[in-house]
């Protein structure tokens, strides 16, 4: 089986070097293609990011001789390249917006790690174990642009990965109320400790427009697709506060749930340790296990468990019962991995599972 070739917009930022780190050794996708900001333009990769290098991943080998393009001078040979596109841009919302459009009007599929289409109505927002049905929005999407192979898929908000899969995995249970707290890593905004030291033992308690994406977000993802639109989720209701902490990846949020439905301590354990609906599809990105739970009240931990499945699982502990709400736990994923260019990846998984990425 002949691999798809890939294009990665935005290729010399933090989530674009994750992209090109995580498909090196891809066994369905392999990158052909790297494009950038015009100030990129035409020099080795490996140049272009000289001493901006951001993650621990070394740079892979087949990245550094690619020429770097641009990304819209250079739209129609990038398209002649391709088979889809990752956009990881980082640059004016209306601008990413008309970029990712013309890709799609041009034939080329688009699996972005942006914000701007998470909350256009015909564009699928994903986390490929809570809501594969999704997909279908793109045929709806392509039928009303009357795009025939190109469209535009998203994956969500790194801040909601490691909650919002515990509330689908206890769905029968009637998950109503949450209160969430995240703590979240720099990486989130793109930076890392050592360019960035003003964190230096300390954490900042407000993270713009992060704790409006976390309460509204999940709504989109566990909505039901209706006479040919996307319905909301009226629940549950969601409150959330986001920080910024001094730790270079991974979000833990602590979690405050209120289900309807009773349950025992043992069944909620179990209900989320067996929650990977999408294990028949035996997606590469996909981790064997979704969700682990600790038992040890001291994890848990980034440092030691945000790499847990490759990065793509879910870590939970510190379940107990709560006064208020009736149950609370702490929860970790880790956020440039499962929360931006893993989940990424993992959704382009399922759309190429599901037929609508070929070569």
């Amino acid at each position: 089986m002949a691999k798809l070739k890939v294009g990665i917009l935005g290729a010399t930022g933090m989530v674009g070097q994750r992209f090109l780190a995580l498909l090196e050794r891809h066994p369905w996708f392999e990158v052909v293609c790297v494009a950038a900001s015009p100030n990129s333009a035409g020099k080795p990769y490996e140049e272009s990011v000289r001493g901006r290098w951001k993650i621990k991943d070394k740079m892979p080998n087949n990245a550094k001789k690619l020429a770097v393009k641009r990304v819209e001078e250079d739209i129609d040979e990038i398209c002649g390249e391709v088979d889809f596109v990752f956009s990881a841009l980082d640059m004016d919302k209306q601008k990413i917006c008309e970029i990712e459009e013309n890709y799609a009007s041009r034939g080329i599929p688009v699996v972005s790690n942006n914000s701007v289409h998470r909350w256009t109505e015909d564009v699928p927002m994903i986390i490929p174990e809570i809501n594969p049905e999704h997909v279908k929005l793109i045929d709806i999407q392509r039928k009303k642009r009357s795009w025939k192979k190109g469209f535009i898929a998203v994956k969500p908000n790194c801040s909601i990965q490691s909650y919002v899969p515990i509330i689908k995995a206890l769905e029968k249970f009637q998950p109503s109320k949450l209160a969430v707290t995240t703590l979240q890593a720099v990486s989130g905004a793109g930076r890392n400790l050592a360019g960035w030291p003003e964190m230096n033992e300390n954490v900042i308690p407000f993270i713009s427009k992060e704790e409006e994406k976390s309460e509204r977000e999940p709504l989109k993802i566990l909505g039901k697709i209706r006479n040919g639109k996307l319905s909301l989720a009226k629940g549950p209701e969601i409150s959330a506060t986001c920080i910024r902490v001094p730790v270079e990846d991974g979000h833990m949020a602590s979690v405050e749930m209120k289900l309807n439905k009773k349950i025992s301590r043992e069944k909620f354990i179990d209900t989320i340790g067996n929650f990977n609906p999408i294990a028949k599809l035996r997606l590469p990105s996909s981790p064997k296990q979704f969700i682990r739970y600790f038992d040890d009240e001291n994890r848990p931990q980034t440092r030691l468990d945000r790499d847990f499945g490759n990065g793509m699982g879910i870590s939970v502990g510190r379940l107990r019962e709560d006064k208020l709400f009736g149950w609370k736990f702490v929860a970790l994923s880790h956020n440039t991995v499962r929360g931006a260019a893993g989940g990424a990846i993992l959704l382009a998984e399922l759309l190429k599972a599901k037929g609508y990425l070929q070569n």
